[in-house]
């Protein structure tokens, strides 16, 4: 049996470190949105920004497209992106995709992903609590996707109460690519929203297992960027 006092406590902590990271990321959006997005430079022009986006997609997703789409024309695909930031890949995915549908923690962020996204009535973003995605509508995706997001989050809780929620949005057999922090000694502690929480191969391994998905590749395991394949299954997450 749980002890009450200890889930209580987690409880708490869990919604103080969503709170502070919303708090923090509101703040690099007003003192350098697109910086904090993407550290390359600190000077992006719309242009250089948005073709950031486009060459990371193609790096990313056209060298996957039979992991991604599994046969489907991207054109009738579904997307979910988390951690959507100023829009930046969120556009990138709505010139690829049928539909895409994004969340932030950061209202600001949201706020200049919407600008971003003005041409782009596909493309729907949402501001989300931190830790789940109860506000996407209750719709099935073919694809779901994340780059540099979960390297911030300082809480194996709240990642994988991210995992298992795209489990619950994903159609059977579609896969979820993702990245998270793969630096054993990394500095992060509980309430770090830049150098969030590591994961080993084996912790990885055992998110999938209880999130209901197949861990099925994975490349930069020790490194800061450590990509993760989770495709659904058919059974129910334990």
């Amino acid at each position: 049996m749980c002890d009450p006092d200890f889930q209580m406590f987690r409880r708490l902590k869990i919604w103080l470190q969503r709170e502070r990271m919303r708090r923090d990321w509101d703040a690099r959006a007003r003192k350098n949105a697109r910086h904090y997005v993407a550290t390359a430079k600190e000077d992006w022009t719309d242009e250089e920004f948005f073709q950031s986006g486009e060459i990371t997609i193609a790096q990313d997703i056209l060298t996957d497209m039979g992991n991604v789409c599994q046969g489907k024309d991207p054109k009738s695909m579904r997307v979910l992106e988390i951690g959507c930031g100023a829009g930046r890949l969120t556009r990138a995915l709505a010139n690829l995709f049928g539909e895409v549908h994004a969340v932030d923690v950061s209202g600001e962020m949201i706020g200049r992903a919407r600008a971003a996204l003005a041409g782009h009535p596909n493309a729907h973003v949402y501001q989300n609590n931190g830790c789940d995605l109860a506000v996407i509508p209750p719709l099935k995706f073919d694809f779901a996707y994340s780059l540099i997001v979960f390297q911030h989050i300082p809480s194996h809780d709240i990642i994988e109460n991210y995992v298992r929620e795209v489990h619950r949005l994903l159609r059977p057999g579609a896969l979820f690519k993702f990245q998270v922090h793969g630096f054993p000694s990394s500095e992060g502690g509980a309430f770090n929203t830049w150098e969030g929480a590591t994961f080993s191969v084996e912790l990885a391994k055992r998110m999938a297992e209880r999130t209901g998905f197949d861990f099925r590749y994975h490349i930069g395991a020790g490194e800061q960027y450590f990509w993760l394949w989770y495709f659904k299954t058919a059974e129910t997450p334990r």
